[in-house]
């Protein structure tokens, strides 16, 4: 038989532990659902992602490839999630869908629908980041509305979450 105080001590900690996951869940992390194909086929439509929302808020910076989300305000704001592809000072273009970073080709694995349209060049502002979706024939990125500022992204994508067979690294 397990001793009273014993059992009253691992509620104790049980309780604890939810309220603090509850704290860290409402706090320091969002679980957006994605909307659209543009992230495919890593990310897909009406999957749920965990967003780690202190990446970048205490002096962390977007490394080229992180998937990131943030707020745009277009016609509704809501939250997009994309690939980093240029960061401050970059020369970003675009040659029949083969990215040039700087003047040199940007090996994308993670790309699988390729889009052979081109972009000309950009230089990527200071405190600006350019992102582009991995479906680049069906996503609305910086193609279309430009850099993103460091200020609106609200954190890094860092695992799916939902449907059980979208769990996992992203």
């Amino acid at each position: 038989m397990v001793p009273m105080a014993q059992v009253r001590s691992i509620a104790s900690l049980a309780l604890q532990l939810a309220i603090l996951t509850a704290l860290i869940a409402a706090f320091f992390v969002r679980t957006p659902q994605v909307s659209g194909p543009s992230m495919e086929p890593h990310i897909v439509s009406g999957e749920y992602v965990l967003i780690d929302t202190l990446a970048y808020r205490f002096g962390g910076t977007p490394h080229r490839g992180d998937v990131v989300a943030f707020e745009h305000d277009g016609a509704v704001p809501e939250v997009f999630i994309k690939r980093v592809i240029g960061l401050p000072g970059d020369r970003v273009r675009i040659t029949r869908g083969t990215v040039y970073i700087d003047g040199t080709p940007l090996a994308e694995p993670y790309v699988r629908y390729a889009d052979r349209r081109s972009f000309p060049e950009v230089t990527v502002p200071p405190g600006n980041v350019f992102v582009l979706g991995d479906n680049r024939a069906n996503s609305e990125d910086s193609r279309f509305f430009g850099p993103v500022p460091d200020r609106d992204l609200m954190g890094r994508a860092v695992a799916g979450i939902w449907p059980l067979a979208a769990v996992g690294a992203l």
